[in-house]
């Protein structure tokens, strides 16, 4: 983190000496050019736009999947399924790369609404561990009584069940945030037009049009990596304790 912050504030003269030195003046006009150069303000929009509708969804979309299996586990259907998501995390991304994105080229879907897709499907086969593991924790009698009382299955899950995911359901946004903004491959196979560049994406670019100038593109990198950085600070203990749950029984 030092070499970087220390990178992004020399000129190009000091890059010459020593890399671990202070810079012998403070060049704060690097982040403005390369925010410039860059386009920054725009993949930053297409990041926090693609990032944030993944996390929703994801949250969404994923806990009724967990839901719905932890509660049927002891059918064969079921159980077949829950394994069927298991074995998806031992599957490497290269291995589809290829069939999939003639599928999302082929379906139109080569945008990032198509990339949001992606991601809510990609993480499911982990957050489906997640929150089976925590819901066994949950016991059933509270759903049986809401039953009771007059509430339908939907109405359970969203009245009852929901509100007690909070702990995981932090975990898995926090995860799936980090991942989707940091995220280089994917968006670099399924983005077909550069103004819905993602910022990992805009660091490659950059990097590979001014190779040579490296204290603007570390300013680049530090913008880009600030923000998820000071969320990971504040939210470990609920990644940490997110996880640590979910892993019960």
């Amino acid at each position: 983190m030092y070499f970087t912050v220390v990178t992004a504030l020399k000129s190009r003269t000091d890059m010459a000496g020593n890399l671990w030195s202070l810079p012998t003046q403070w060049h704060w006009e690097n982040f403005g050019e390369a925010i410039r150069i860059t386009g920054f303000g725009q993949a930053l929009l297409n990041s926090l736009l693609i990032t944030g509708a993944v996390i929703v969804l994801t949250v969404l979309t994923n806990s009724l999947v967990g839901y719905a299996i932890a509660r049927n586990l002891h059918r064969t259907p079921f159980k077949i399924i829950f394994i069927y998501f298991l074995s998806a995390l031992f599957i490497p991304f290269p291995i589809v790369m290829l069939p999939l994105v003639k599928e999302m080229s082929f379906l139109g879907l080569d945008n990032r609404w198509g990339l949001v897709l992606l991601y809510v499907v990609y993480n499911l086969a982990f957050n489906v561990l997640l929150y089976t593991g925590y819901l066994r924790t949950v016991p059933e009698a509270i759903e049986e009584a809401a039953l009771l009382d007059g509430a339908s299955a939907w109405q359970t899950f969203w009245r009852v069940i929901f509100p007690l995911l909070t702990p995981v359901n932090a975990t898995v946004a926090i995860l799936t945030g980090l991942h989707t903004w940091n995220d280089f491959l994917l968006p670099l196979v399924i983005l077909s037009d550069q103004d819905e560049y993602t910022l990992p994406l805009v660091q490659y670019a950059f990097q590979g049009q001014f190779s040579t100038d490296y204290n603007l593109a570390f300013a680049s990198y530090l913008m880009a990596l600030t923000p998820m950085l000071v969320i990971y600070l504040f939210a470990q203990r609920w990644i940490i304790g997110g996880v640590a749950r979910g892993a019960v029984k």
